[in-house]
């Protein structure tokens, strides 16, 4: 078990250590003005060892959010509904200023969601992302054409709250000033969802 537990930190060390290299070259010159050859170097590792680890250079930075690809079908079984146990964890980040709800100001966390949001190949690899996000979801949610609407419509929300939380800071304004509406705009959006989800056949009940 040691050892296996051992392999395991060493793996993920890798893992973070390659993305954080790559991320760090892809802001000081741009994604796509660094090749994954580069990336290698500066990682001191082979160009094969690197794709072993991450099969498209977009996944170097995919990498940084991939421990959120499964948090809402997580959540949903904490009760006393589902769209109640992804309201309270959704409002629970905006208190925390946690980055994936947008509502955060630190100077590296705007600049790696204006890496990501500002580069096309990276926009377009993230919907593979969200695809999976909506596919574990609606699995939780109990499976069916009802569970899969719902978890599409659950996905797109907090992705939405979370962008236009961090277009207005990145705009430059304060947390203080936006966490009042971002609070408010949650509150309304998991409103409908919670209106929603009974009539796509998803108990609000479980």
């Amino acid at each position: 078990m040691n050892e296996t537990g051992l392999r395991e930190r060493k793996r993920r060390r890798m893992y973070r250590t390659v993305s954080d290299t790559a991320v760090r070259l892809f802001l000081e010159r741009g994604f796509d003005a660094v090749s994954v050859a580069e990336v290698a170097a500066a990682a001191e590792i082979s160009k094969p060892t690197l794709f072993r680890y991450f099969p498209a250079k977009e996944d170097l930075v995919l990498y940084r959010i991939a421990d959120h690809e499964d948090e809402a079908a997580r959540v949903v079984g904490r009760g006393p509904s589902p769209v109640e146990a992804l309201r309270r964890h959704f409002l629970d980040g905006l208190r925390r200023c946690d980055p994936v709800t947008g509502l955060n100001d630190d100077p590296e966390v705007l600049a790696f969601h204006s890496l990501l949001y500002g580069t096309p190949a990276l926009v377009a690899r993230l919907y593979g992302y969200l695809e999976r996000s909506e596919e574990a979801l609606a699995e939780a949610l109990g499976g069916g054409l009802g569970a899969r609407l719902a978890a599409g419509q659950i996905i797109a929300v907090q992705r939405i709250l979370a962008q236009e939380n961090w277009r207005r800071i990145a705009a430059g304004e304060p947390v203080a000033e936006v966490r009042g509406d971002a609070v408010a705009a949650a509150e309304r959006a998991f409103d409908v969802l919670a209106e929603t989800l009974p009539r796509l056949g998803i108990m609000e009940t479980r």
